[in-house]
Parts: structure tokens; sequence; C-alpha cells
């Protein structure tokens, strides 16, 4: 009991606190007030958001797409071609120079291919000028082997054929030729071939793709072909690779190794995996700017509400909210109008990522840092976009805030 003459010591008052949840209600019930404003800016941060979550989906797709490919193909595969002379002429590879690369150690197979002086048409009524851009080489039997090239319809060029005029269309020839069956004719060097057979795609050696593929024997027989090699395709075990490549020049022509030159064709899909990473660079610095518009976006839908809202944060305050409280609830309001568009951005971009390479035959790949990225990303926006309107929403005096009309 308390004694007559003592005074109490008054109470303190203690501000509520907010939980979390009470925060998350807070924070939607002002979202809810606005609905269409509020979709029109969670939507600039959604923009933002897909641009780089679809960015990086596609060009990981793309990637993942090459390698998967440099895997199929393989990388063992070198090409050895003739450069210059002394004299700035053109030289030429030995007769034997397939012979001699076969007997490298490592190598497993050898194929070679001839240019030969020769054109080829459908039909005997088209001018010689007109060539549709097709080539005509002369091929040994182990070029579809070396190159992993598939023959589509009818055969490839065997010991007995090879010596007769017959002829294997590369995909592209074939398309340009108007040719999608074996045993039609057509008019080379002069002369009927017919049409044995019709490669794949040859990823490799793009070359062979525009070229009309005839046996090295019935080349030299009827075409006026010189034998002498233009291309040498090898292949030989993969931790040979660069061990080969050293020699490959010498042993092709050991008097003037420096007329050889010598290539990886599967070096061109390994910069296209690299330089995919520049166009990525670009793209990303424009989904940062649809972004950074997004944000734009949020921190005046939050500026607008708090000169809105002027007397419901005087009413607040009168009934005893801090300002700390009324700071909390603003922030909270723009956290979770970020994190709506962020959201919806991460799943639209995952979308159009998965849409995209699926149309080009592409293994859909969305990095698992993309999304978690693209939270944080839109956290930062609203952290950013909303401390500045909480902050001015906190300062309103209750007085002032409630005598606005």
């Amino acid at each position: 009991m308390r004694r007559a003459g003592d005074t109490a010591a008054p109470d303190r008052l203690v501000a509520a606190r907010l939980s979390g949840p009470d925060v998350v209600r807070v924070g939607l019930a002002g979202l809810r007030s606005r609905r269409t404003r509020v979709l029109l800016s969670a939507l600039g941060i959604a923009i933002g958001i897909a641009t780089m979550v679809a960015v990086l989906g596609i060009s990981s797709s793309g990637r993942e797409d090459l390698l998967r490919r440099l895997d199929r193909l393989g990388t063992d595969l070198l090409t050895v071609q003739p450069g210059d002379t002394l004299f700035g002429e053109r030289a030429r590879l030995p007769r034997s120079a397939s012979a001699m690369v076969a007997r490298i150690g490592p190598v497993t197979s050898v194929a070679a291919t001839g240019t030969v002086d020769a054109s080829v048409r459908r039909t005997d009524r088209i001018p010689d000028e007109i060539t549709g851009g097709i080539a005509v080489r002369a091929a040994s039997a182990e070029l579809p082997r070396t190159l992993r090239i598939g023959v589509r319809t009818g055969t490839w060029l065997n010991a007995g054929t090879g010596r007769y005029p017959g002829v294997v269309l590369g995909a592209e020839a074939a398309r340009r030729l108007g040719v999608d069956r074996v045993g039609v004719q057509v008019w080379i060097g002069g002369r009927w071939f017919t049409v044995l057979g019709v490669l794949d795609s040859a990823e490799l050696a793009p070359e062979i793709d525009r070229s009309a593929l005839v046996g090295w024997d019935a080349a030299e027989r009827y075409l006026g072909f010189d034998g002498h090699p233009t291309t040498i395709y090898e292949r030989s075990a993969d931790a040979a690779v660069e061990d080969v490549r050293a020699v490959l020049a010498r042993t092709v022509n050991p008097e003037n190794p420096e007329e050889v030159q010598v290539s990886r064709p599967s070096d061109a899909l390994a910069a296209r995996a690299a330089a995919s990473g520049a166009f990525t660079g670009l793209l990303l610095g424009l989904g940062a700017v649809a972004l950074l518009v997004g944000g734009v976006g949020v921190a005046n839908t939050m500026v607008i509400s708090v000169l809105e809202r002027r007397r419901e944060i005087g009413l607040r305050r009168s009934l005893g909210a801090t300002r700390g409280q009324v700071r909390l609830q603003f922030l909270a309001e723009s956290l979770l109008l970020s994190a709506f568009g962020g959201a919806a951005g991460a799943v639209l971009g995952a979308a159009v990522t998965v849409g995209f390479a699926l149309y080009r035959g592409w293994p859909p790949v969305v990095p698992l840092w993309a999304p978690a990225g693209a939270v944080i990303a839109t956290l930062a926006i609203g952290t950013a976009a909303g401390l500045y309107p909480a902050t001015r929403a906190a300062r309103l005096s209750p007085t002032a805030a409630l005598a606005t009309v």
C-alpha cells in the first residue's frame, strides 16, 4: 500500500511496437488504396527485372548450346591448307600429304578434299557463269567419318563409286540445286553425274555444305583434277592435339613448312561462346536503365502517397504512432511494391528465356543466381526509392498534417 503523503512516480508512456506481420499488413493496406498507380509502378520494376533475367537466361542458353555442340563435334579436329610462297603465290600441298599425316602416331583418322576447276548446275541448259555458289571438290572416302557428318539420304562414295561419275551433295548444295533424292543427275564439268547421296550439315566444315563431292579417282579421270589436296582434315587423341598441331606443317611439307597453314575449326565455336559475354554486358546495361526508370516510378508513387495521406499520417501520430513507425510503414510499402514487381519480372524473364530457347532449339538455362540477383536488386531499389518519402512522412508534425485540407 502507498502511505499518505507519498508521491507516486507518473507512469511513462511506452509506444506500442509493430511486429513483422503487422508491418506487412499496414504496408499492404496502403498499397490497396491506390491499386492502379501501384500496378503501373510495379510494372516498371517488372520490365527492368524481366529484361535482365531474360538477357542472362538467353545468353546462358546460347552458350550452353555452343558448348554442347563442341562436346558433340569434338575439339580434336585440325585442318591443313596451303599458304603462300615466298613470292606471294599460292602454295600447293604434296599429293602424298594425307598419307604423311596418317603416319603421325596419335592421329586416328585423316581425310582430304581438293578443289576442282568445274561448276555444277541442275541441267546443261543453265549458262556456265551461273554457279549458284557451289564448289566442286574431290573427296577421299574417310571424309564423313573424320568430320562426323551423317548421310541424310543415299550413300557415301566408296572404292567402287568413287571411280565413276557419281556425286554426293552437301546440305546447302542440295538445297540450292533443288535435289532432295538420289538417282537424279546434275551437270558437272560438261557431263552428267548421278547423285548418290546428300549429307547432313557439317558444322565444323561449312565449306562442305556448299560443295558437290566426287570421288578422287573420278575427279582425276573426268574433271582434270591434278590430285593435290587443298584441305586435309585430321583427328587425333584429345591429349595430343597440341603436339600434333606443332608437327603437322613440317610433316606435310618438310622442305617448306612455312607454306602450310594449320587451324582448329572448333576454336571458332569457342570464340563465339566467349564473345557472347560482350553482348550480354550491353543488354544488361539496357536492363539496368529500365530498372532505374522503374525505381524512379516507385519513388514518385511514394512521394505522391505521402502528399495525399498527410491527414492519415497526422491522425496516426496523434494516436501515438512514433516517427519510426510512420517511417517503417512507408518504407514497407515501397519494399512490398518493388518486391511484387521484381517477382513478376523474374517469372516473366524466365518464361521468355524458356520460350526463346525452345524456339531456337537450345537447352533452356536460367542461372540460379539471376532470380536471386533480381530479389536483391528489387529490395535495393525499394529501399532507395522509399527512403526519402518515408523520412518526409515521419517528419510531418501531427498538428500541421491534420490541418491539411
